[in-house]
C-alpha cells in the first residue's frame, strides 16, 4: 500500500479523536464550571528511508483551565470562584476539585454540593452550619457566618500548572499532584450569588466541528483517488504483462 494511505488513515482517526472531544465539549456548555477538553497532537516520522513519510497522530487529552464568565444568580449558596483556584469536595474515594460552586444546606445542617456531595474546609474536613441560623454570608476567603455567628471556611485549594487532571462526572477534577490552600486572596478568592459557567465558546466549538468535518470528507476524497490511481495502474500491468 502506498504510504500516502496510511498519512490519510492516521489523519483521520486524529480527526476522529478531536471529533469527539468537541462533542463532549459541546454537550457541556450549560454545564456550571466545566473545563473543555484539549487533545495534544504530534508529528510522527517513519524511520530515515529516501523518502520519509510524516504521520500525524493524537496524543493524550487534556482539560483545558481557562476560567469561565460568571454570571450573577443571587443565590446565597452559590460561590464562584474569581482566580485559579478549586472548591475541595469529597468524593466516592477521596478529595475531588471543582469550579462548580453551586451549593446546598441539608436538613442536618450539613453544606453539600447540589450532587450531594460534601464540601470541606482548607483541613480536608465536611463543612458544618447550624440548619436553624438561616442563609449564610460568605466572604471572600471562603469565611461563613450565620447571623453574628462564624461557622466555617470553604476551602480554596490551588492545583500545580504541572499536575494531570483526571475528570470526576462533569465538572470535578482528580489531580496527580497534592492539591494546597489558596493563599493570596487578592488573586484567587470566592464570589458569593455567583456561578461560573463552562469555559466552552459554542460557536467556536460548532465552527470547528464544521471544519473536522470538511478535513474528513477532504481526507475521504484523497484516499479514493488514490485508491483509484492504484487500480488503474493493477488493471494496466495486467494487460501488458
Amino acid at each position: 500500500m502506498q504510504p500516502s494511505l496510511y498519512v490519510s488513515l492516521s489523519g483521520q482517526m486524529s480527526l476522529m479523536r478531536r471529533l469527539d472531544t468537541l462533542a463532549h465539549n459541546v454537550a457541556n456548555v450549560n454545564t456550571a464550571g466545566f473545563r473543555s477538553e484539549e487533545i495534544k497532537f504530534e508529528q510522527l516520522v517513519s524511520p530515515k528511508t529516501d523518502s520519509p513519510t510524516a504521520f500525524v497522530t493524537a496524543r493524550e487529552t487534556y482539560i483545558n483551565r481557562q476560567s469561565g464568565e460568571l454570571v450573577r444568580t443571587e443565590n446565597p449558596f452559590d460561590v464562584a470562584v474569581s482566580g485559579d483556584g478549586w472548591l475541595g469536595i469529597q468524593g466516592p474515594n477521596g478529595p475531588v476539585y471543582t469550579r462548580d460552586g453551586r451549593m446546598m444546606m441539608n436538613p442536618e445542617g450539613e453544606l453539600r454540593t447540589l450532587n450531594g456531595y460534601p464540601v470541606l474546609d482548607v483541613g480536608g474536613a465536611p463543612i458544618q452550619l447550624n440548619p436553624n441560623g438561616g442563609a449564610p454570608s460568605i466572604s471572600s476567603d471562603g469565611t461563613i457566618t450565620q447571623g453574628q455567628a462564624r461557622v466555617g471556611v470553604i476551602g480554596l485549594f490551588t492545583i500545580p500548572e504541572q499536575a494531570n487532571l483526571v475528570r470526576f462526572e462533569n465538572s470535578g477534577v482528580i489531580p496527580d499532584m497534592a492539591a494546597e490552600p489558596a493563599l493570596d486572596f487578592n488573586k484567587t478568592r470566592v464570589v458569593q450569588g455567583f456561578m461560573e459557567q463552562a469555559n466552552v465558546n459554542p460557536v467556536s466549538e460548532i465552527s470547528r466541528l464544521i471544519q473536522i468535518q470538511r478535513s474528513f470528507d477532504s481526507i475521504s476524497n484523497a484516499m479514493s483517488q488514490t485508491e483509484q490511481v492504484l487500480s488503474s495502474a493493477v488493471k494496466t500491468l495486467g494487460e501488458t504483462s
